[in-house]
């Protein structure tokens, strides 16, 4: 495993992280301890030590699992969660400071920690952006000890310029991949120039890039990947990074075409990310323990030759750039 740092957090942390979401969210099948904790447990035998999660994944379930087994482990294991998400309606009236304040202490009472190592904004409204007293009022949280930092999870890069205006921002969590290229253009200069720390979301475009979907393939009826494509429930970019799924597959086989030595495309796809050093790491779901094990791979490929990054690129230019590029 190798590490890079997480902006002005200064914690040094697994460039290859998890995310939980897939643990208990709305991925098709039932939430199980069992299996959250095999999972947790097999990602930090192999050197992750960042772990994000969210007060809304499977209902508080998924950081409850998180703290149970980090807080099981002797190792220095980085806890990440979210809070903002349970506010219904979801618009900027419902962010309050004591509102958001009650968030972080459920957090903390499911997680069992003292204190968690970053609270980030769980892509609120754009409003809430150009709303001061909401970022000072996670300054005062510092002071009690209740959170070490400040992050935010965004849905668009212009969230996300306007997120690291404000000092305490540490980190900012955005969906980026092969398919969702515009973020490497203004917003990972800005972010380096204000020492904050990019994690990289959605890095399989919801498993798109995995290589493993058909015309055939179908999706469970809770699955997100089923019933938000066209932004049902939440931000379609959430979804197939926003992209067209039959689009997205005429393009995922020109992948295929080439690397035909392999048939998951998964490491591929992640070392393409970590080809951005303003990256500081990238956190891929996982259903199961193979899922990690397959995400981890990544070190077992020979080095990507600019000659197949270039290549890789044009995929993008030609089959989806038109599509996504300027929505998010």
């Amino acid at each position: 495993m190798n590490y890079r740092r997480l902006g002005k957090t200064d914690f040094e942390i697994s460039e290859i992280s998890l995310g939980t979401w897939q643990v208990g969210g709305k991925w098709g099948s039932a939430f199980n301890d069992k299996t959250a904790d095999e999972l947790i447990n097999t990602a930090i035998d192999n050197g992750v030590n960042f772990i994000d999660t969210a007060d809304v994944y499977e209902n508080g379930l998924s950081e409850t699992a998180v703290g149970r087994v980090v807080r099981s482990r002797s190792e220095r294991i980085y806890v990440a969660t979210k809070c903002g998400r349970h506010i219904n309606p979801h618009i900027n009236e419902g962010y309050q400071p004591k509102v958001l304040q009650q968030f972080v202490e459920d957090s903390l009472r499911r997680t069992g920690l003292e204190t968690l190592d970053l609270i980030q904004l769980h892509c609120p409204p754009t409003e809430v952006f150009y709303r001061p007293e909401i970022f000072e009022m996670f300054d005062r949280l510092k002071e009690q000890g209740k959170i070490l930092n400040l992050g935010v999870s965004v849905e668009k890069v212009e969230e996300g310029l306007k997120a690291i205006e404000f000092p305490n921002v540490t980190s900012v969590q955005i969906i980026f991949n092969l398919f969702r290229q515009r973020p490497s253009e203004l917003f990972f200069k800005e972010a380096t120039k204000h020492d904050v720390g990019i994690i990289a979301r959605v890095p399989l475009a919801s498993g798109l890039l995995t290589g493993k979907f058909n015309t055939k393939t179908t999706f469970d009826t809770q699955d997100h990947r089923n019933f938000n494509r066209d932004g049902a429930a939440f931000d379609k970019g959430e979804t197939f990074s926003g992209i067209n799924y039959e689009l997205g597959l005429k393009a995922v086989e020109e992948l295929k075409a080439l690397f035909p030595e392999t048939t998951n495309l998964a490491p591929i796809a992640l070392q393409w990310i970590l080809g951005f050093d303003e990256v500081s790491c990238i956190i891929p779901g996982a259903s199961n323990e193979s899922h990690v094990l397959s995400n981890l791979s990544v070190y077992d490929l020979p080095k990507l030759t600019y000659e197949k990054i270039a290549a890789m690129n044009e995929i993008y230019e030609r089959y989806i750039k038109s599509e996504v590029h300027q929505l998010w």
